[in-house]
């Protein structure tokens, strides 16, 4: 069986910047515009334009295909998806991750073991939340388990009190925290704000990082991620940050990758880090 590689052990960086492709809507999906090749082109640009920028790593999501099914995704959807990462694999040498919305962590794993990725965020690992979708429960003994039978090096970033929605039950983020790497054994939690591009609430962050002081699992800050915070998100204690709306054109998160945007925020990020080695 192969042993699972620490998330932070896969970037040349100690804090890790990460960018979003956010891909269009998919086959199958309401908004979908019919054009399959623009879907791969419009990736790869975005993956190409993180890369040159600077950016540490990729996550790449099906953020088009509103609204989102609330756990299992259809096979088409795995099959698109698929194909989408491993073309962008291929063409960049970055680490790359995948988020299957709203909540599908088979799937996810399963397209990052097909396609040479190394990590996947699942939105609701462990615990209960109250959606858009519905209520979500974490699958944490599925995901796992599935990571174990397919022999996958591929670690799990889940997010703490997702955004767009509301915890059921443990409300204090620390503990939620603790449970998610714990019982659930994540190799690492995501904060964010309340929504995309919102922006994460220090105070939670610095409670997370306090509550996992003695666990090696990194804490990155999942939304709202600027040039102006990159360097306050750090000094919280954030161990990396994963970013989307302010690395896009106009600061839009539908528009395309920005690469002055990525090599601005990078750069920042690095001289954060540096001031505080």
């Amino acid at each position: 069986m192969t042993e699972v590689t620490p998330f932070a052990d896969r970037f040349e960086a100690n804090r890790p910047v990460l960018g979003m492709v956010h891909l269009p809507p998919l086959p199958g999906a309401p908004a979908f515009d019919g054009d399959r090749a623009a879907i791969r082109e419009r990736a790869l640009e975005d993956a190409c334009r993180l890369e040159d920028g600077g950016i540490d790593g990729i996550v790449l999501e099906n953020f088009g295909d509103a609204p989102f099914y609330p756990e299992s995704v259809p096979p088409h959807v795995v099959a698109e998806m698929t194909a989408v990462a491993s073309a962008v694999t291929d063409a960049v040498d970055v680490p790359v991750g995948i988020n299957v919305l709203r909540n599908d962590a088979e799937a996810a794993l399963s397209i990052a073991a097909a396609a040479g990725a190394e990590f996947v965020r699942v939105n609701v690992h462990v615990g209960t939340a109250a959606t858009d979708q519905g209520v979500l429960e974490g699958q944490a003994h599925e995901t796992v388990r599935l990571r174990d039978r397919i022999d996958a090096d591929v670690a799990i970033l889940a997010d703490v009190h997702v955004k767009h929605a509301t915890p059921i039950g443990e409300t204090d983020i620390g503990r939620a925290a603790l449970e998610t790497v714990g019982r659930g054994r994540a190799d690492g939690v995501i904060v964010s704000g309340s929504g995309t591009g919102a922006e994460t609430s220090l105070e939670e962050v610095e409670r997370v990082t306090d509550a996992l002081a003695d666990r090696e699992a990194p804490v990155l800050i999942g939304s709202g991620v600027t040039r102006e915070t990159v360097g306050d998100c750090f000094g919280a204690g954030a161990s990396g940050a994963i970013v989307g709306t302010a690395l896009k054109a106009d600061g839009e998160t539908t528009n395309p990758v920005s690469r002055e945007r990525v090599e601005s925020l990078v750069d920042a990020a690095r001289t954060a880090g540096s001031s505080d080695a």
